[in-house]
């Protein structure tokens, strides 16, 4: 269990039962990190320069964790403001039901998605226990690469056609 604790400004990891947690990258500790603050309040309002002090990294490993770990597909809004008094605010989005938030993925879908993003709002059915885990690797083994076997563009339109099937069998089969 990660443990992070502020200490003048900084932050220092602190790991229990003297267990280290060398598997643990930057990245995975900056994203521990957001989403323990994001489980107590829903939303939380970063200066990626601050961060990046407080991490001892730099600002660009926190665009990183920011833009693969905290988005749209798996839950998150991220909003910006550039310049001096610049913010990054993370908000963890709580859709009403079932079938707002598969609409939602409907239209974030689009015409064409890749194999990551796919896994992506896949694995948010899962963790809302709309699908179980068997349906989930079901699902993503269906959309892979290796099955689809096409041209890049044409792989990534096949993959949303089979997704939004997918997804608008989910919203009414309830």
């Amino acid at each position: 269990m990660l443990k992070t604790v502020m200490i003048l400004g900084k932050v220092a990891v602190v790991f229990s039962n003297n267990r280290h947690m060398d598997h643990q990258n930057m990245s995975d500790i900056i994203e521990a990190y957001l989403k323990k603050v994001l489980g107590q309040t829903n939303q939380v309002e970063i200066r990626r320069s601050e961060m990046a002090d407080q991490f001892n990294c730099v600002p660009s490993q926190i665009n990183y964790v920011i833009n693969t770990r905290f988005t749209v597909q798996k839950g998150y809004l991220v909003e910006s403001k550039r310049g001096g008094g610049g913010y990054i605010r993370i908000i963890k989005v709580k859709l009403l039901d079932e079938a707002e938030m598969l609409d939602t993925m409907i239209d974030i879908v689009g015409d064409q998605i890749s194999e990551t993003d796919a896994d992506s709002i896949i694995q948010k059915l899962y963790e809302d226990e709309v699908v179980t885990k068997r349906e989930a690797v079901l699902m993503m083994s269906t959309m892979s690469k290796s099955i689809l076997m096409l041209e890049a563009r044409t792989e990534k339109m096949m993959r949303a056609r089979i997704l939004k099937t997918y997804l608008n069998h989910l919203r009414y089969e309830k």
